[in-house]
């Protein structure tokens, strides 16, 4: 493994490319070598909510599956928050179980997220992705224990730049999420702001990877 995508919605098949591609309990393709599999807020559907739990578990019991997610919250969608924060939480109490990463959506709820980590204990690695927010948010999280993934709002924000820089390198990951561009176009910007060699981080990435994954 050259590179690590920790999120996309898109498999490239690139053979130096790790991609844990983001699956849906009700649109799950087995062609598809390492995924994450979760319930997204935006697709909670109340009468299938229980049917998806139960193929999320069995799916979380394949060594493909890395992660579950993603999962979390989001107060911009119409869908009720303790709704939302229902189906978070059984997602973590699974992720617990089978000791699984969490790949975590998370719009405009970052402390009701942070709260939940602490309320229910939760022990296995939780990772926000596509950041797109400032430092003292990501300060607050790394404190909280939480890694911190980037890749859109990196590419498209030079703002984030300093956001970025002050991340500590063992907390970090790399995605593409939706966007075009390739997660090799990521690490060169994120090499570029870390002022590091492009083995430097592919190194720091493959042991975050080792250390969250268990790999």
């Amino acid at each position: 493994m050259e590179f690590f995508n920790f999120h996309t919605h898109k498999l490239t098949n690139q053979s130096d490319v790790l991609e844990l591609v983001n699956q849906y309990p009700r649109e799950f393709d087995a062609s598809i070598p390492f995924y994450s599999i979760g319930i997204h807020p935006w697709y909670i559907a109340e009468d299938k909510i229980d049917t998806d739990l139960k193929i999320i578990e069995e799916k979380l019991q394949n060594q493909n599956c890395l992660a579950i997610g993603e999962c979390g919250l989001d107060k911009r969608i119409e869908i009720p928050l303790d709704l939302q924060t229902s189906v978070f939480e059984k997602q973590l109490i699974l992720a617990e179980k089978y000791k699984k990463p969490v790949v975590i959506h998370c719009v405009a709820a970052f402390q009701e997220v942070i709260a939940i980590k602490k309320k229910r204990k939760i022990t296995v690695p939780m990772i926000i992705h596509g950041f797109s927010k400032n430092s003292q948010l990501a300060d607050q999280l790394i404190k909280e224990g939480f890694y911190i993934s980037f890749g859109k709002y990196l590419l498209r924000n030079p703002e984030l730049r300093t956001v970025f820089q002050q991340i500590p390198n063992d907390r970090f990951f790399l995605e593409t999420d939706t966007v075009e561009e390739t997660i090799q176009q990521v690490y060169d910007l994120a090499s570029e702001y870390k002022n590091i060699n492009y083995s430097a981080l592919q190194d720091i990435i493959s042991t975050n990877y080792k250390r969250v994954f268990h790999k």
